[in-house]
């Protein structure tokens, strides 16, 4: 994997996906039917055997959210912004945006070196 790819994150990629699906018919056809081997030739990769990928297209009448794999977070506390926004304290949008951040920071723990 090249340091450009590694450096990148899981939204830049998913932007990256859909520019690419919206621009391409065929691309996006064969990310549909073949999403994991699709991904790991855009983004020189491999995937581990045991991971699958899906790739789903929402449609005007279906919309899909995914749930991640929640992580352990034991110790970890939540910022005010996270605190106020599960309390209600803001709008659905920041809501939403509060929460991908927490998101993002859970990964980035989830994922350092012991």
């Amino acid at each position: 994997m090249s340091e450009q790819s590694q450096a990148r994150t899981r939204r830049e990629i998913e932007a990256h996906i859909i520019a690419q699906a919206w621009k391409d018919n065929a691309y996006k056809q064969e990310l549909l039917n073949n999403s994991k081997t699709v991904i790991e030739q855009e983004f020189g990769v491999q995937i581990p055997d045991d991971i699958k990928v899906n790739v789903l297209e929402e449609n005007p009448t279906t919309l899909y959210f995914v749930l991640p794999v929640r992580p352990e977070i034991s110790g970890q506390e939540l910022s005010d912004e996270q605190l106020e926004a599960i309390a209600g304290g803001t709008t659905p949008y920041e809501a939403l945006k509060s929460a991908l951040s927490f998101l993002a920071s859970l990964i980035t723990i989830a994922t350092r070196p012991n």
